[in-house]
């Protein structure tokens, strides 16, 4: 697969760049809070190690092709408050998955939605995709929020599908098509 080039992306509020070593500290402060973690497919990070392996991997994945990993920051200011990624990409289906991260600091101000429509864009318009998908967990109705704003579609459960912590989880799947994020964005 094709490499990614490291990509910016800016809206209003908000500036999204590649995810850089200098960024683990602020990773692992978002990565480490149980509350932000409730409904991640994997435990709160404890470690910086955690955070420093996570960059590892998603600059090779931007390196090999399999994902691209944006980081959220405040335009005026430029600290790291989350991430947004599209990965796990079947190329031949023009297809990925998408996930993200928002620290709990910034909850409630509508920056997820902003970052990910821009990522969305730059997928849909830039890398030609034409389905992104999301899993979320059952109960994180603010997600579930933000995907709808966007005009994802619930598609389906796929139940007991995540251990995390010791507790089984069930997924729910919400797809999104290029034709409806066109017709429902503003050009």
């Amino acid at each position: 697969m094709p490499a990614f080039e490291p990509t910016h992306l800016n809206t209003e509020r908000l500036a999204l760049r590649p995810i850089i070593a200098a960024d683990a500290p602020a990773l692992l402060a978002i990565f480490s809070d149980p509350q932000a973690m409730r409904y991640w497919s994997s435990e709160p990070w404890t470690v910086l190690l955690q955070a420093e392996a996570y960059v590892d991997y998603i600059t090779l994945g931007r390196q090999d092709g399999s994902a691209l990993c944006f980081g959220v920051t405040l335009a005026a200011g430029g600290a790291l408050i989350g991430t947004c990624t599209l990965y796990a990409f079947d190329h031949r289906n023009r297809r990925c998955e998408m996930g993200y991260m928002l620290s709990r600091a910034h909850w409630g101000h509508g920056y997820m939605p902003e970052a990910l429509a821009a990522m969305l864009d730059h997928g849909f318009d830039t890398l030609d995709l034409h389905r992104v998908e999301a899993d979320i967990h059952p109960d994180n109705a603010a997600s579930e929020r933000v995907l709808e704003r966007l005009r994802f579609q619930r598609e389906g459960r796929l139940r007991e599908r995540w251990f995390v912590g010791g507790e089984l989880s069930d997924s729910v799947i919400y797809g999104l098509l290029r034709a409806d994020w066109h017709a429902a964005r503003p050009r």
